[in-house]
């Protein structure tokens, strides 16, 4: 058994697909209309092949109120792995990119926490 797609809720699917692609440099695999939303999916560069990131619009209610208290309780949605999670973070700052939590050292990891503009944060963590 393989994770093939993992699902994150967001605000806004456009504005999320700019933020994913555009800022996190992620590559989008699929954009397909869905009724009135799209099943957009985007990949890591270096995996194109891999796991895909779905952005799934937060119109249910149980969707967004999942989305809203997370965001509140300062708890990420998700976990992406970096090589180097100190020229990442320069590299987000220097793209206006919002941080709740700075590189920090946490027994064998060091992670840090932004918000994607989307309703989320998202955690990076370098092992």
């Amino acid at each position: 058994m393989q994770i093939i797609v993992t699902s994150i809720f967001v605000e806004d699917q456009d504005k999320a697909l700019e933020f994913y692609s555009e800022t996190l440099g992620f590559v989008k695999k699929h954009d397909v209309p869905a009724g009135e939303f799209r099943w957009i999916t985007l990949v890591s560069p270096e995996e194109q092949k891999g796991t895909e990131l779905s952005l799934e619009p937060n119109n249910h209610p149980a969707a967004k109120e999942y989305q809203e208290r997370l965001f509140a309780e300062g708890i990420p949605v998700t976990m992406f792995g970096v090589a180097d999670i100190h020229a990442e973070y320069k590299r987000l700052m220097d793209k206006s990119v919002k941080f709740t939590m700075e590189p920090t050292k946490v027994d064998d990891v060091t992670i840090a926490v932004f918000d994607d503009t989307c309703g989320n944060l998202i955690q990076i963590m370098q092992q």
